[in-house]
């Protein structure tokens, strides 16, 4: 399941709606076939994962991180694809809460006298399949807020100075974080000041950029801005009313990267799900912008766990995850 995991990780950010699945298949002690959902969505994992098997699947096991789907759409439901390739046993991570599935998929398997065993490595498939779970059960995105801060937890020397904080590793994490989701999200004040391509860069990765999005309380795009030649949609309103749409286009993974007001506005509504700390140690000093518009960043942690810390650099990433 471990393995099924790190596969279904390779497809963050990439399946549109659907999620992010793992597969293996394992005969005798050996893998005989592998997948994650492919880009755009499908193929499934399982389907992948079966491709590679062939006949040898007929009395294995396989590992599928997320429950198999039951229902005809596009393509055929994966659980009657397993159940008609002869497997022995089906091993899941979790239930799908999709009504569509939400226990039908592994009746599916049950009824084809096929061994159903589910709940393994149950937590770690929640936190890789967030998004998707947010999405089907709240209709909302996971919203992963980035912040870089100097040391005393400033985002820029002054207001409206463009700042370089942290340094080349982290770009290049945060870059990666891009890639592992739908959409980014920025206030137009940031589109004013920085001018943000908001595009990952990685070397093979770039056509992996998510969808961008610009908050705004009334001003359009800057025609010449760089958002504006890439098709960026603004969303107007409330942080819920934006979160109930992008939920409603099928965006699971939201990259939330600022600046300081929109950062403050997704936190005082309660939608952060996940927060990820850049931290530089060089400090910028009393006339710094604040990293959340006034918000002590100690006093906005406060409903988060630390998840991870890792050092890059010079710089520190921690990684906090919402208690509730």
């Amino acid at each position: 399941m471990s393995y099924a995991l790190r596969l279904g990780r390779r497809a963050l950010g990439t399946t549109a709606e659907n999620p992010n699945v793992g597969c293996v298949i394992v005969k005798d002690g050996r893998v005989l076939g592998i997948g994650w959902t492919q880009p755009g969505g499908r193929p499934h994992a399982e389907t992948e994962a079966l491709a590679m098997s062939g006949d040898g699947a007929r009395g294995a096991t396989a590992y599928v991180t997320l429950e198999p789907c039951a229902h005809h759409g596009r393509t055929p439901p994966c659980a009657e694809a397993l159940a008609r390739a002869g497997l022995a046993r089906v091993v899941t991570a979790i239930k799908d809460p999709d009504h569509r599935v939400s226990g039908a998929g592994h009746r599916i398997l049950r009824e084809a006298g096929i061994e159903v065993v589910s709940g393994i490595a149950a937590d770690d498939a929640r936190r890789d399949l967030a998004g998707f779970l947010m999405r089907i059960v709240r209709r909302r995105p996971q919203v992963i807020l980035k912040l870089a801060v100097s040391a005393d937890g400033k985002i820029a020397a002054g207001v409206g100075r463009r700042t370089a904080i942290t340094g080349e590793a982290v770009k290049a994490r945060v870059h990666l974080l891009r890639a592992q989701c739908n959409a980014i999200l920025v206030g137009m004040g940031t589109v004013v000041v920085d001018d943000p391509e908001l595009t990952c860069r990685l070397p093979g990765l770039e056509n992996r950029s998510p969808r961008p999005f610009v908050l705004s309380r009334g001003r359009d795009l800057p025609p010449g801005s760089k958002l504006a030649h890439a098709g960026a949609t603004v969303l107007r309103g409330s942080v819920t009313a934006a979160l109930g749409e992008l939920g409603h286009q099928g965006i699971n993974r939201l990259l939330v990267e600022g600046g300081a007001m929109t950062a403050r506005s997704f936190l005082d509504a309660g939608v952060v799900d996940e927060v990820q700390i850049f931290r530089s140690p060089d400090c910028i000093g009393a006339a710094g912008v604040d990293a959340l518009a006034g918000l002590e960043l100690d006093s906005a942690l406060q409903p988060f766990a630390l998840r991870e810390e890792e050092r890059l650099g010079p710089d520190r990433l921690t990684v906090y995850e919402a208690r509730n």
